[in-house]
């Protein structure tokens, strides 16, 4: 795979160093029928992302709450730096009710405002993080469809102009608009989003319908460098630079099916940053993804040398 650049001509750092990435979005805790457990595609992402050795720097905030005092401690215990973690008391900590349907499509109602809304960061913090120098910076639709959340993530992407910007898209129904995804996607280096979302976005960006000319369009209208789309149970395409794969997916017995996106996400980014073949990072993404949808919760405990016996 030749090298990747973001659109301002930066080259993306080769090997398999351990980066810092910036999270930024939304804390939560998914409310299922018979549990709760704690959540949101950021912090999913972030924890995966820390178990594949690179450094997460996750941007959210927590209620002044019982909630927010929970996810504070697992957040800590799942390795993950909470130095950028605010508490309010203006909201309280974030949840969604977690709808599960057929053919492991889910659905969430998500309540706002929330704390993860109140995300305020002073000039001083925007500082701290610059100091941090994140080679990644991602960032998803839900916590941007908020106008001062969208603000903030404008002020990061000023402040970091050599972080690569990774979108995934992760739509929720009544909090996007085509206009702020078609703004987001033209914001993106690097872009992850389900067939789903395709389907959805698609007409009002007027690309393709078929998976691989509308990577391929996108990529040339917009500068991505990278964008996937996973398939759930048929497995994901993804293209980078010019190299394009459709990769089946692992067969396994699904028990959860929330989160298995944002750890194909974070396997995607940890493929990048190894500077793997597109084919070994589709074949990589995939089996993470299986394997945290075969077990209960967004982020069960899991190991490489799982991943690789899938």
């Amino acid at each position: 795979m030749p090298p990747l650049t973001n659109q301002h001509n930066l080259s993306l750092q080769t090997g398999c160093q351990s980066l810092s990435v910036l999270v930024l979005g939304e804390v939560l805790w998914d409310i299922f029928e018979n549990s709760t457990a704690l959540g949101g595609a950021p912090l999913n992402f972030a924890a995966h992302v820390r178990r594949l050795g690179h450094n997460p720097l996750l941007v959210s905030a927590v209620g002044a709450d019982s909630l927010g005092n929970s996810a504070r401690t697992e957040i800590a215990a799942l390795c993950v730096d909470t130095s950028f973690v605010q508490t309010t008391s203006r909201y309280p900590t974030g949840t969604a009710r977690v709808v599960l349907g057929p053919d492991d499509r889910t659905r969430f109602v998500i309540e706002h405002p929330a704390a993860y809304d109140a995300i305020r960061l002073r000039e001083d913090q925007i500082a701290q993080l610059v100091a941090r120098r994140p080679s990644y910076l991602y960032f998803g639709t839900l916590f941007a469809s908020a106008p001062e959340s969208k603000a903030t993530l404008d002020r990061l992407l000023a402040a970091l102009p050599d972080a690569i910007r990774f979108y995934d898209l992760n739509l929720r129904p009544g909090n996007y608009s085509a206009q702020l995804v078609a703004e987001m996607v033209e914001l993106a280096d690097v872009v992850k989003l389900n067939k789903d979302e395709l389907a959805a976005v698609r007409k009002y960006l007027r690309l393709p319908a078929e998976v691989e000319a509308f990577c391929r369009e996108g990529s040339k209208r917009y500068g991505w460098k990278a964008v996937s789309v996973t398939s759930g149970a048929r497995g994901c395409a993804m293209l980078c630079e010019d190299d394009y794969v459709e990769a089946p997916a692992c067969s396994v017995v699904v028990a959860d099916p929330v989160g298995a996106g944002d750890a194909f996400a974070a396997a995607f980014l940890h493929g990048l940053i190894s500077r793997w073949p597109v084919a070994r990072i589709a074949q990589f993404a995939n089996r993470m993804g299986a394997l945290v949808a075969s077990r209960h919760g967004a982020i069960p405990d899991w190991r490489l040398e799982e991943v690789a016996a899938l």
